[in-house]
């Protein structure tokens, strides 16, 4: 063991002297792509063993009783999984991948690169009604951080790895290098500049490669443009991207509201039973939840609309137009409640097919009523607005709508509506906007002050410790002391701030030199006046672990350049000093440029 660690450091050494950084990050881009792919491809065909395995015996004419126990059991074994085994948390993939990016400078654990997905195989397998991408995007970027960290890669170079890592899982899976490479941009929010286009493009390539030679040459979703669009169904596509970025809206909210109400149940079994006893009843009565739900979204995209009812309680109704609409209806509604119950129950997925699927069923329903009741005067094309609504749902719950115009065209092949694509992403990303600023994965860190932007100050404020940057070398006094001892105080100090606490260190002021200085000299006064008199309040405290952009909104507000520091009980910790933060942002920057 010893020996193969002498031989690694040597070929370390070697690479130093003989391989610069750029050529070196071509190469790794292009192994974490490929593997990346290959991870893809085993979570996809994981995934259709276990649902092939377990629903052969489902009937189409009826109802299927197996569905009130499949979910059940795979959120089962998949929560057992991670509380056991991998006992880290692996849920809400995407998020997780933000984190490290902000937070722990884009190092992932190990175990990262296989736990998401075995969980996400089983759970997704057996119902849970949820998405791979998440776990691909957490797997792909753990390969990338993992490798760097075994080259010993600067922060910027391990940063730009586990953006290849992501860009390569969501390109292996989907088959859409260039949606791949859009997510790193959209979702990750990692810069796009010269040098790290090319690593990207690399990794993403790579992935989609991989995934074409294993399972083939065909798109995700069965498309053909059987239906050309003209320019005069432009303001129904206006109308339905709106309509996308209210189901958008109301995807975010309720998932979120679900995630909250799982999160304040302490009891793992009473959240297993919870989310359980939810997913198995909507999947019983709406078959189509199970899994991803991509066959669901084929059957409506060729056609089959009636199809859609195959398996349920309701099938005998398959041929009825207002039966087959209020389904889709209700598919629609209710796969934000089947996602949080999947994941708040103990399964492990992601919401990017939710998010399709949602967008699927949005798009048809948007169609489909209209031509049904002859409401405009012509005819929509239903798998035309489909598509679309897959592209704006996915644009406006992701707040990304260039990776859902190229993903939606790259997994369907339908790059012949890609002017409609693009509006209604748009449209769809510029309604739910206006009501939320971050998108579904972002959020989460958004509300803590952990996420990096495209904003490159907010950025790097993200970056910056508070522990890092509090000076603790001020000279404390107490209210109490006399001047003349705040005069010897002075005399052996080198600052001229001086925090004032009393006997427990809670802070009650400061005290300037430039305030006392009229006074320090008057020797009659040495006795008679004592600190309390002169000290003075701060404009403001900054809580010990504020997030860096708040306590540079407070230093604006303020116009204070030194601000105490305290703990959530008051007592005195140290100072911040514009100065200072200003000299870390600098190096941080510079850390962290990649160009």
């Amino acid at each position: 063991m010893a020996e193969e660690s002498t031989i690694f450091m040597r070929l370390l050494a070697w690479r130093e002297r003989h391989v610069g950084e750029r050529t070196l990050m071509v190469i790794l881009a292009l192994v974490v792509g490929t593997a990346a792919g290959l991870a893809a491809v085993l979570l996809k065909w994981l995934i259709a063993t276990i649902a092939t395995v377990v629903t052969s015996d489902s009937v189409i004419d009826g109802g299927n009783w197996l569905y009130l126990l499949l979910p059940a059991i795979g959120i089962l074994i998949a929560g057992a999984y991670v509380r056991y085994v991998v006992r880290d948390n692996i849920y809400h993939g995407v998020t997780r991948v933000l984190y490290a990016i902000a937070q722990k400078n884009s190092r992932l654990k190990p175990k990262n690169m296989y736990a998401s997905l075995v969980a996400s195989s089983v759970t997704i397998g057996m119902g849970g009604s949820v998405g791979a991408e998440g776990p691909i995007v957490f797997t792909g970027a753990a390969i990338g951080s993992n490798l760097g960290q075994l080259f010993r890669l600067s922060p910027q170079l391990l940063m730009m790895l586990v953006g290849c890592g992501a860009a390569a899982g969501i390109a292996g899976i989907f088959k859409a290098p260039i949606a791949g490479l859009l997510f790193t941009v959209e979702v990750l929010m990692l810069d796009l500049t010269a040098g790290s286009a090319i690593p990207l493009i690399i990794s993403s390539v790579a992935g989609a490669t991989v995934a074409y030679v294993a399972t083939g040459y065909n798109v995700e979703f069965f498309f053909t443009q059987s239906e050309p669009f003209t320019a005069v169904r432009i303001p129904y596509v206006v109308a339905l991207g709106a309509i996308c970025g209210l189901v958008s809206l109301y995807f975010i909210k309720v998932l979120a509201a679900i995630e909250g109400v799982f999160a304040r149940i302490r009891r793992p079994s009473l959240r297993y039973l919870l989310g359980a006893g939810a997913l198995s009843l909507l999947i019983f009565l709406l078959p189509p939840l199970y899994g991803e739900g991509y066959t669901s979204i084929n059957q409506l995209l060729s056609g089959e609309a009636g199809s859609i009812l195959d398996g349920s309680v309701f099938y005998g109704l398959r041929g009825s137009t207002v039966s087959i609409l209020l389904f889709v209806f209700a598919l629609a509604a209710t796969k934000a409640l089947a996602t949080g119950a999947t994941n708040g129950g103990g399964g492990v997925g992601g919401t990017f097919a939710p998010s399709l699927f949602v967008g699927s069923m949005t798009g048809f329903a948007f169609a489909f009523f209209f031509n049904h009741y002859g409401l405009l005067g012509v005819t929509l094309s239903i798998k035309n607005f489909t598509l679309m609504g897959m592209a704006g749902v996915m644009a406006g719950v992701m707040h990304a709508p260039l990776m859902a115009i190229f993903l939606a065209a790259e997994m369907t092949g339908g790059y012949e509506l890609f002017l409609p694509l693009l509006i209604v992403s748009a449209t769809s990303y510029g309604v739910c906007r206006m009501f939320t600023p971050y998108g579904i994965y972002a959020a989460r860190l958004a509300q803590r002050g952990e996420l990096l932007t495209h904003q490159k100050d907010r950025s790097v404020l993200t970056l910056l410790k508070m522990d890092s940057v509090i000076e603790t070398d001020l000279t404390v006094v107490h209210p109490e002391m006399s001047l003349k001892q705040m005069v010897d105080v002075i005399s052996r100090s080198c600052r001229n701030l001086f925090p004032v606490t009393d006997a427990e260190g809670r802070l009650l002021g400061v005290v300037l030199l430039d305030d006392i200085r009229n006074i320090m000299f008057r020797t009659d006064l040495y006795r008679k006046m004592n600190v309390e008199r002169f000290m003075s309040t701060p404009p403001a405290r900054v809580v010990l672990g504020t997030p860096m952009d708040k306590v540079m909104d407070t230093f604006d507000h303020t116009g204070a350049w030194n601000l105490p520091v305290v703990d959530e009980q008051g007592r005195y910790v140290g100072f911040v000093s514009k100065s200072k933060i200003f000299s870390s942002y600098r190096q941080v920057l510079k850390h962290y440029s990649y160009d």
